[in-house]
């Protein structure tokens, strides 16, 4: 019988901990090796996902300490960004791994819809009620089954910058949006471009628009609109549109302007911030911004680089938008229990803790004491996650159809790229995105 997760809590705790703290001081993050006298002792299971190198590295730590405890092996299985048809092949071969996370809610939708999927344990649910925000488990509920387990999140809500450029232009972290864009304007009278916006990657526009739309039209238009329960010529989205426009359209505020904007990279965005020749104050995205600043370009994060978090717009709340990879379990997987069993071990702060201490990592899992994390400007980020608490929503792209809300040169992406180039007519380019939007997903 398993154990319930109060039990299950109490009794591995205190190992997990240990193991936290044994796995992250391995450098290869090895352990060693499974328990033999552990409940699941003899087998082996697969966990797929999209990491690679670092990510990887760090999460095979987590991995490793429910190995310890379970007496099962865990390989991991890096599918590259397109999990769907890694897996779709995995599962008509024959082959099927037990364990996948999923990075994108409509990911997850189409894995359950297509059958794919077993509903997680009831002890798995019942940890996630105490430890998480009602929202997180929503997102991973599909017809009213709960499918998938957010282990590790983003904070999609964060506007980083020079300290040194903001000191220069006499100005402090901005209270509104509006401030934002007028902090800009003076950064810009003092010599150096205010934002160096990523336009080449569609999916860092998406974001910005995510931002505004949350705060300006509300939590409740916002889920309207991921849905399409409202179309996009709805007088919400020309709004946000409309306010977005103004940054987009003052070449004091983009660096280069808008011709420039498009032929930026989200790397080369942060590096015109924080590179070694600085070409802009400022560069908004999420949290992952920080490990290119410290790792790519020598930056100490909270010295000399910090973030606000995104401001209120037009009266509204701090925005906060995440996105995040959820914990499914494969019903053609071999080890159904075992996986249930990892997944339940997943939803404890202890877990967390571990990929917390190594680095990298943001968990939505209320009951991880930010203390955990290994830097103050992470643990900030953190505590703005978890206090967010059910007003946190989900990378609206990501809950689209991917030819909407997710491929290159089509939809979503190439409209926001089309606006940046042209942001005179917010209500043509609405009509357009209501077009892409109704097409996809009537597929």
């Amino acid at each position: 019988m398993r154990r319930t997760p109060a039990t299950r809590t109490a009794a591995t705790a205190a190992t997990a901990l240990a193991l936290a703290l044994a796995a992250t001081a391995c450098g290869d993050g090895g352990t060693t090796g499974p328990a033999s006298d552990g409940e699941f002792s003899g087998q082996t299971i697969t966990v797929a996902g999209v990491w690679t190198g670092t990510e990887q590295k760090n999460f095979q730590k987590v991995l490793d300490a429910w190995s310890e405890e379970s007496g099962a092996s865990v390989e991991f299985l890096s599918t590259g960004d397109n999990v769907s048809t890694v897996i779709g092949s995995k599962i008509e071969g024959g082959d099927a791994p037990e364990v996948v996370m999923v990075p994108q809610v409509g990911v997850l939708k189409q894995f359950a819809q297509s059958g794919w999927l077993s509903p997680l344990s009831a002890d798995a649910e019942q940890e996630v009620t105490q430890n998480f925000a009602n929202v997180w488990k929503d997102y991973g509920t599909v017809g009213g089954k709960y499918y998938g387990l957010y282990f590790k999140a983003a904070h999609k809500s964060l506007v980083w910058y020079s300290p040194d450029a903001l000191e220069q232009a006499g100005v402090d972290e901005p209270a509104t949006y509006a401030q934002m864009l007028e902090n800009g304007r003076t950064i810009s009278d003092s010599g150096l471009p205010a934002f160096s916006v990523a336009g080449q990657d569609g999916w860092t526009l998406t974001d910005w628009f995510e931002n505004v739309y949350l705060s300006q039209a509300g939590p409740e238009k916002y889920d309207q609109l991921a849905d399409h329960a409202i179309p996009w010529t709805d007088p919400s989205v020309v709004e946000a549109l409309t306010t977005l426009g103004e940054l987009f359209s003052d070449k004091e505020l983009v660096a280069g302007g808008a011709d420039t904007a498009l032929r930026t990279d989200f790397p080369t965005s942060v590096q015109h911030v924080f590179g070694p020749e600085p070409k802009a104050a400022m560069v908004y995205e999420g949290d992952f911004v920080g490990a290119l600043v410290a790792g790519d370009f020598g930056k100490t994060l909270g010295e000399d680089a910090r973030f606000f978090l995104f401001p209120p717009v037009d009266g509204g709340p701090k925005p906060v938008v995440s996105g995040g990879d959820a914990a499914v379990v494969l019903k053609d997987g071999e080890h159904q229990e075992a996986a249930m069993s990892l997944i339940e071990f997943l939803a404890t702060p202890e877990a967390a803790a571990v990929w917390a201490k190594a680095g990298g990592y943001l968990s939505p899992n209320r009951e991880l004491d930010v203390s955990a994390y290994a830097d103050d400007l992470t643990r900030q980020t953190a505590q703005s996650l978890v206090e967010a608490g059910d007003s946190v929503r989900f990378d609206m792209s990501d809950q689209a159809p991917a030819a909407f809300g997710g491929t290159v040169g089509k939809g979503e992406w190439k409209l926001l790229q089309d606006f940046l180039r042209d942001p005179s007519d917010p209500k043509a380019t609405a009509e357009q995105l209501e077009a892409a939007a109704a097409d996809a997903f009537d597929r």
